[in-house]
């Protein structure tokens, strides 16, 4: 019986063989996750439905397994209602990491720069989600563990 918070066999098995520098997504329901997979990624869906999964859900508990030393997220493009401010999103990522003791900034990218960042050679895993929300995507990349 495991008592971590993470409990997800696949999501637990290709984390444990990532190391430093490999990169998480935890994507959002219009990520379009199946043609932007990395070459060794395994791709996990959670998107139960709309709005179920949603991304700050995942990110939760994937901070109880796994170190994070950098945190992108899909920059707005010019039009959008968030050219002028930050997606509300991106505060509940910013507090989730908080909480979990991990003090970075969110770096935004360009759309498409995300999509290349987000299925390279680092790319181990996707977890699609069913959040509805514009800008929920995250991408993580791994640590090193201190202790």
């Amino acid at each position: 019986m495991l008592k971590s918070t993470l409990i997800h066999p696949e999501i637990s098995a290709v984390l444990a063989r990532a190391g430093h520098g490999a990169k998480v997504l935890i994507a959002d329901g219009n990520y379009p996750a199946s043609s932007r997979l990395g070459p060794v990624a395994t791709q996990i869906s959670l998107n139960l439905c709309p709005g179920k999964l949603n991304c700050t859900d995942v990110l939760d508990v994937l901070l109880s397994a796994i170190p994070v030393e950098v945190a992108n997220t899909m920059a707005p493009e010019p039009g959008s209602p968030y050219v002028d401010s930050d997606p509300d999103i991106w505060k509940e990522f910013e507090s989730i990491l908080r909480q979990h003791g991990i003090e970075i900034a969110l770096h935004p990218i360009d759309r498409f720069e995300f999509y290349n960042v987000a299925s390279d050679d680092h790319h181990v895993l996707t977890i699609q989600t069913g959040d509805t929300r514009l800008y929920a995507n995250l991408l993580l990349t791994i640590g090193v563990r201190k202790h």
